[in-house]
């Protein structure tokens, strides 16, 4: 009897070491994901879609203001170019459609970066000189790192044309020139 006791309580112990460590490691991933700090900054790299040489990065920000985005972009035609979030972050068809349409959660018109109704992803052109590099800063009410509007993993596309931020739905910017996916970065 005494033996079958000896196991009896051997075995109690065992499950209940087991069931504090399961409580306890619970307790610690539930603790490290509170602690996960907010983020900061983003970053898409772009590369240029087949037969383009459009490249660069675009650095988003948050700041009190709401996203900064500041976009290096070489390899451009001379002149206007829409510039859109777009709704997937996937760059993998070689004219970068597998990227989807603007990035639009609220459903609502397109339309230039200043309008209150527009696409999220709506940031208006970025303008290349003689040179074909395109240098643009805005800060944006609109986008976000979190939410509904978040641009995280979301496409970013430069097209081949200016939009014209009125023509439904897209703004007649034509192809896609350079993809990128929007990513977290260090801050």
């Amino acid at each position: 009897m005494n033996r079958k006791a000896n196991c009896f309580f051997s075995t109690l112990i065992i499950v209940a070491a087991a069931l504090l460590f399961a409580c306890e490691a619970q307790h610690d991933h539930s603790h490290a994901a509170a602690e996960t700090p907010a983020i900061t900054k983003a970053i898409a790299v772009m590369h240029p879609t087949e037969g383009h040489t459009a490249h660069g990065t675009v650095v988003f920000t948050a700041t009190p203001e709401g996203i900064k985005v500041v976009a290096h972009i070489e390899g451009l035609t001379p002149g206007s170019h829409g510039f859109h979030v777009h709704e997937y972050g996937d760059c993998s068809a070689p004219d970068a459609t597998s990227a989807g349409g603007h990035f639009n959660p609220s459903d609502a018109p397109h339309a230039g970066p200043q309008a209150t109704q527009r696409h999220t992803g709506d940031l208006g052109n970025i303008v290349a000189d003689e040179n074909g590099v395109g240098h643009l800063e805005w800060t944006d009410k609109m986008l976000s790192f979190g939410g509904p509007h978040s641009i995280i993993g979301r496409g970013l596309i430069v097209h081949i044309a200016e939009d014209d931020l009125t023509t439904q739905p897209t703004g007649n910017a034509g192809a896609r020139v350079a993809c990128g996916v929007i990513g977290v970065a260090k801050p």
